[in-house]
C-alpha cells in the first residue's frame, strides 16, 4: 500500500513538472489580442485524471501553478489563479465522466464538456474576479484590455464583448486543441502508466 501511494505521488509529480514547463511553449493567436496566449500545460493533468482520477489532476493544475508563481512568475499569482481555477474545471468535469465510465465515448464526451464548462467559467471569472484582480494589482485599466481587443475585432466595445468575442472563444478553441492531444496521445501514455501500476502493485 505504501509503495503504491509513493508511485501515485512520483507520476503526480513528473507530470507536475512537464505541465509546468509546457507553461512556456505558448502562443499567440492572430484573431485574440496579445495577452491571450495559448499553451497545452493542461494536458498532463488530464491525462493524470483520466490514469489517475480527477483529484490528481486538481493536483498537477495546483503544483504546475505553484511551480510557475515561484520560478516565472510576473503576475503576482493572479495568472497563475487564472490558470488554476480555469483548467481545475477542465479536467475535473472531464474526468468524472469518463470516470462514471471509462470508454473513449466517455473520454470523448468528458472533453467536450470539460472544453465548454471550462469557456463558460473562464468568461464568468474574468468578468467578475480576474479582470478586477488585474486592474487593481497592476493598474492596467480593464478599458486598456477592452482597447487592445478591439483592435483585433471592431465588435469589442466593453468588458462583456471582451468576455464574449474573446475570452469565451479562445477557450474554445485551446479546449479543443487539449482534446485532439489527449485523444491523440492518451492510449499509448496510458499503457505506461498502468504497467507502472502493476509493477508498483508486484513489488509491494
Amino acid at each position: 500500500m505504501r509503495d503504491k501511494k509513493i508511485n501515485r505521488l512520483v507520476k503526480v509529480a513528473v507530470l507536475s513538472v512537464i505541465a509546468f514547463l509546457l507553461m512556456f511553449l505558448e502562443f499567440a493567436v492572430p484573431i485574440f489580442p496579445s495577452f491571450l496566449k495559448i499553451d497545452i500545460s493542461d494536458l498532463p493533468a488530464l491525462i493524470g485524471t483520466f490514469a489517475l482520477g480527477p483529484v490528481a489532476g486538481i493536483s498537477i493544475e495546483f503544483l504546475k501553478n505553484i511551480l510557475h508563481g515561484i520560478f516565472a512568475g510576473q503576475t503576482a499569482f493572479v495568472g497563475e489563479l487564472a490558470n488554476f481555477i480555469v483548467g481545475t474545471v477542465l479536467v475535473v468535469t472531464a474526468g468524472f465522466i469518463y470516470k462514471a465510465r471509462k470508454t473513449k465515448k466517455s473520454a470523448v464526451l468528458g472533453l467536450i464538456s470539460g472544453t465548454i464548462t471550462m469557456s463558460i467559467a473562464a468568461g464568468l471569472i474574468n468578468y467578475f474576479v480576474l479582470l478586477p484582480l488585474y486592474q487593481r494589482a497592476f493598474n492596467f485599466p480593464i478599458s486598456q484590455m477592452v482597447a487592445i481587443a478591439g483592435k483585433i475585432n471592431g465588435n469589442i466595445t466593453d468588458v462583456w464583448t471582451l468576455i464574449l468575442l474573446s475570452i469565451v472563444p479562445f477557450n474554445l478553441i485551446k479546449g479543443c486543441m487539449l482534446t485532439v492531444i489527449t485523444l491523440l496521445i492518451y492510449k499509448k501514455v496510458s499503457v505506461i502508466l498502468k504497467k507502472e501500476d502493476k509493477d508498483g502493485r508486484q513489488a509491494a
